[in-house]
């Protein structure tokens, strides 16, 4: 009778461990729910993708030492500008280790005004399984990605703007 009880608890606390461990986040790839993060941005304030549900948003991970990300700036810029006023978001996750001083001085130098996030331990690139910079993910407004591109694009480009207002009007 001993025996059973041990082998009872035994069983019983293997299947809570069992039970409480998280489940890790699905891959980040097209047709799966983009995982969710919270990061800083340069004024310190903590962003949160589930927060931005509603609205379709780039997910742009970056760094400021990367000279195809550096020339895809311009165009994100343009965009960004293009969608003002609409159920869009730019996020412009850097993942320079020297943090918000690199990048704020990077910006001052190159004329740059993107709303950028903090991913200085790359914590969230790992996440979403990048690798590489630049890589971006179009998430819809239910949270889901809709499309990953790897390397730089020329964000403003009609057509791109055209796609994500039909994505925006769509959903």
């Amino acid at each position: 009778m001993k025996r059973i009880c041990c082998y009872i608890l035994v069983l019983f606390a293997l299947s809570l461990a069992a039970c409480s461990k998280e489940q890790p986040p699905a891959p980040a790839k097209e047709g799966n729910a983009a995982p969710d993060f919270t990061l800083k941005d340069l004024a310190g304030n903590d962003v949160h993708l589930k927060d931005l549900q509603g609205k379709v948003v780039l997910v742009n991970f970056w760094a400021t030492w990367c000279p195809p990300c550096r020339s895809e700036i311009p165009s994100m810029m343009k965009l960004n500008q293009a969608m003002a006023g609409k159920p869009f978001q730019m996020l412009a996750i850097s993942i320079d280790e020297g943090g918000k001083e690199a990048i704020e001085g990077y910006f001052k130098q190159s004329g740059t005004n993107l709303p950028a996030l903090l991913d200085t331990n790359q914590k969230i690139s790992k996440l979403y399984g990048t690798t590489g910079v630049p890589e971006t993910f179009v998430v819809d407004k239910k949270g889901v990605i809709l499309k990953k591109v790897v390397g730089a694009m020329e964000w403003s480009d009609p057509q791109v703007i055209q796609a994500l207002n039909e994505i925006i009007s769509r959903n």
